[in-house]
């Protein structure tokens, strides 16, 4: 019977469709095949079946390596004004802010696309060819044959003309969003400054310390020099030159180790430059910046002038300003929306039956309409969608709330711990004058045989102890004053970073 060959023919198409497409889960032969063996790619996973477990990955090619946007020099020698300028053009944290800044600006646009009307131009054709038998008597049967065909062109316009502020509540909402991924730019670019800023003091603070070091080694070499005189004199026993020669050893592994410090603070500099860690630069390091002894006192306008210009809050703000429109948007929903909407069409076809002539025909028309829509019911989603909207919006508020307590104790602490940086600074400056007159004085009586060398080591260990915290107490008191300027929101150029430590800090 003929439906029951069709039936065998639907059936056939069907198995070999299976066939072709296979079963979703047969993509579980990507996957691992258990949880505690390795996955190993397709095509070496029958020779690495036997195997012990080993779970690194077979790199099929070298991967491309990411190229810097900009071209340093590297001949010049970069002081910390210069390496801000090279962080804010190569770091990709500032680009990426960037796009994200584009990104929102382009919701802004998108949404306010959406109150404009839109036109759409379509075109609908078909063709369709039967073969009919008719039976013809003593003649026999014989196929007639037909073929239609239609092409239609569409021009539909529709506008949504009113929707009880949906569309202007998102519009809103969206150009908050962008204002606080702009604030977030700008933001990025101070964490950039305040990043580099810091590294470049704890570079200077690496090179500081190697220079104690290379003195302090020749102060041991000094203190070695007495001793070898005094033994040649009949003077100095050999446990002193053994203490002395020791004290130089000493001096020459700190020197070691600075040097490592320095490799790795240099390291620290590089990464906030966001360049490649194969990048050779010349740092300028050593000019001594005047500090204060102390700060004025914080004040709660001060508090309040730093927050108003602290980016962080100024986007939470701007958030809590989004959910209070995504409340509109979710109450909008309830409302009618009234819609304007028209088209024009204009359609040619044709008629062939066997070998008569064919039938050929057009048709136009068009249309305006003038609807509105008003929501019933819908499983209780607007509802749960208001819901969602008025929960985002607390929490919008009571992340601003907590942005604002963390921002004032940031500004509180970083404030103190620049008081205590400075204090620190003044101390250990008496701290290595009064401990170069004990080594001098020490190295002195040791020469005129009235002192011991174990006073002299003592005394050349203390002037190292002081000079390393003297110059930790700078370095700190740099870092806590761009700490200080970065919670305040006064981080922000090449010149603020530059004048951290003078006067104006007062």
């Amino acid at each position: 019977m003929k439906w029951h060959k069709g039936f065998l023919t639907g059936l056939s198409v069907l198995a070999v469709t299976l066939s072709l497409g296979g079963c979703a889960t047969d993509a579980l032969k990507l996957a691992p095949e258990s949880a505690d063996r390795p996955w190993v790619d397709g095509e070496n996973k029958d020779a690495a079946r036997d195997k012990v477990s080993d779970f690194g990955v077979q790199a099929s090619k070298p991967l491309p390596f990411a190229q810097g946007r900009i071209a340093i020099d590297t001949s010049r020698e970069y002081d910390l004004a210069g390496l801000i300028d090279i962080a804010q053009r190569s770091n990709p944290s500032t680009r990426i802010a960037w796009e994200k800044a584009r990104q929102a600006a382009l919701d802004v646009g998108m949404v306010e696309a959406t109150m404009l009307p839109m036109i759409s131009a379509d075109v609908v054709g078909f063709i369709q060819k039967n073969k009919t038998p008719v039976d013809l008597g003593i003649l026999g049967t014989h196929d007639v044959r037909t073929t239609v065909k239609d092409v239609t062109p569409f021009l539909a316009f529709q506008w949504l003309v009113f929707d009880f502020g949906e569309r202007a509540a998102m519009a809103s909402a969206a150009k908050d969003l962008s204002y606080a991924a702009n604030v977030g730019f700008n933001a990025m670019h101070q964490k950039v400054i305040f990043d580099v800023t810091r590294r470049y003091h704890e570079y200077g603070a690496t090179v500081s310390g190697q220079q104690i070091a290379r003195q302090t080694l020749a102060n041991s070499k000094a203190v070695l020099a007495a001793v070898i005189a005094k033994e040649e004199q009949g003077r100095a026993t050999a446990i002193e030159v053994a203490l002395a020669r020791q004290q130089v050893a000493q001096s020459e592994l700190r020197m070691v180790q600075a040097e490592g410090q320095r490799q790795n603070a240099y390291q620290g500099v590089i990464a906030a430059l966001g360049v490649g860690a194969n990048t050779a630069l010349k740092i300028q390091t050593g000019s001594k910046r005047r500090l204060p002894a102390t700060i004025d006192p914080l004040t709660n306008s001060a508090i309040e002038a730093a927050l108003a210009r602290r980016p962080d809050v100024l986007a939470s703000y701007a958030a809590v300003r989004a959910g209070q429109s995504g409340i509109k948007v979710a109450q909008a929903t309830f409302m009618p929306k009234v819609f304007v909407a028209g088209t024009l069409s204009s359609s040619s076809n044709s008629f062939e039956l066997g070998n008569l002539p064919s039938l050929s025909g057009g048709s136009k028309g068009n249309g305006v309409y003038i609807g509105a829509a008003m929501p019933i019911y819908n499983g209780g989603l607007r509802l749960a969608q208001l819901e969602h909207a008025k929960a985002g919006a607390e929490a919008a508020a009571e992340t601003y709330r907590t942005v604002q307590n963390d921002a004032i104790t940031e500004i509180v602490i970083a404030t103190n711990t620049l008081k205590t940086a400075l204090a620190s600074y003044k101390a250990s400056t008496s701290l290595v004058s009064t401990s170069q007159v004990a080594f001098d004085g020490a190295l002195e009586a040791y020469k005129n045989g009235l002192g011991t060398i174990t006073l002299v080591r003592e005394a050349n260990n203390g002037l190292l102890d002081a000079r390393l915290i003297q110059t930790d107490a700078y370095m700190a008191s740099l870092i806590a004053a761009a700490n200080l300027a970065f919670f305040t929101g006064s981080l922000t150029s090449v010149n603020a970073a530059n004048n951290l430590g003078s006067g104006t800090l007062k």
